[in-house]
């Protein structure tokens, strides 16, 4: 019973966490899955959405405009990792691979120090976790997944507009196929850094949001983002296809991304009540992914194994009849 009552209690939290880093794995999804880009940089980027928004709002910014400077430190950041793609011809992994490491330092000038707090007490931070905590309530509680949800579905509704746009066909063309693409007219390298840009810029985003709600920026808040964002993705991607199959269509799949990052929370919360020490979340996070990633290609080879047997079965059958 205190088990179950410890996992309700957390729920709140986890589900607005959840929708938080949901952003950021959306994020991920337009340069894993869309552009098929593996950056990195979001491990970096995250940090820096969090430690601008902190710092301006200590500094009597409002929170909104906070906000969008986030969104726009991490655009810059995603800038810095395509254009050392594009112009300098540096693999993906790689550019992003540097843009964390040069982050770190940024991050650590932007803050003036490992970390820095803010308090819902003396701000009005548009999130917070202890709002939360101390009412205790279903109203309040609402109201926090309330707001989480409406950025959410704001920003998965602009992602549908801005992928119908023309940039977002170019940059659906590149990830299906850059060399068709190039072939056809389109500036592939001008819509990878356009890609990088809006993910890091969510990514950023997610960080400000993250912050706020956590009532601190830390250098280190970013240290295995990639991970939670695979995961996201990947879970969201298999919950998606099971439920919805063929109709699951681009709202539908940025949608599950954020269920995926909830549902990621959820059972890390789980795994946690077990007893597992804190230690050993990085560890999970990654069998999480691994398990999930492999989740497509064992489906897809029970089919052909089943498959080839019908067939077998099938001619067996035919050989005997003759």
């Amino acid at each position: 019973m205190n088990v179950l009552t410890t996992f309700l209690n957390a729920l709140p939290g986890n589900i607005s966490q959840g929708l938080i880093w949901g952003i950021m794995a959306i994020g991920v999804y337009i340069t894993y899955k869309i552009l098929d880009f593996p950056d990195l940089t979001v491990d970096g980027s995250i940090g820096t959405g969090g430690a601008v928004a902190v710092v301006l709002i200590l500094n009597g910014v409002p929170v909104w405009l906070a906000l969008v400077a986030a969104f726009a430190a991490g655009c810059l950041a995603g800038l810095i990792t395509g254009l050392l793609n594009t112009l300098l011809g540096i693999p993906g992994i790689l550019a992003g691979i540097l843009t964390q490491i040069a982050l770190y330092s940024v991050n650590l000038a932007i803050l003036g120090g490992s970390n820095k707090s803010i308090s819902v007490d003396k701000f009005p931070l548009l999130l917070s976790s202890r709002r939360v905590a101390v009412s205790g309530g279903f109203v309040t509680f609402g109201w926090e997944v309330g707001k989480c949800l409406l950025i959410v579905a704001l920003l998965i509704a602009l992602l549908y507009w801005f992928f119908g746009t023309e940039y977002g066909f170019t940059i659906r063309a590149t990830g299906c196929n850059s060399n068709m693409s190039r072939a056809q007219g389109i500036n592939t390298k001008k819509s990878t850094v356009i890609a990088l840009v809006l993910s890091n810029g969510l990514v950023g985003l997610s960080g400000g949001l993250l912050a706020q709600y956590q009532g601190f920026a830390d250098v280190n808040m970013g240290r295995g983002a990639i991970v939670i964002g695979l995961a996201a993705v990947i879970i969201g991607e298999v919950l998606g296809s099971a439920i919805l199959g063929k109709r699951l269509n681009f709202v539908g799949r940025l949608s599950f991304t954020a269920v995926g990052a909830i549902i990621y929370f959820i059972v890390l919360q789980i795994v946690m009540l077990t007893g597992l020490p804190s230690t050993y979340n990085k560890l999970f996070s990654a069998v999480v992914v691994a398990v999930f990633l492999a989740v497509p290609y064992i489906r897809k080879s029970v089919k052909t194994s089943y498959g080839r047997a019908a067939k077998s079965s099938a001619k067996k059958g035919e050989s005997r009849n003759a």
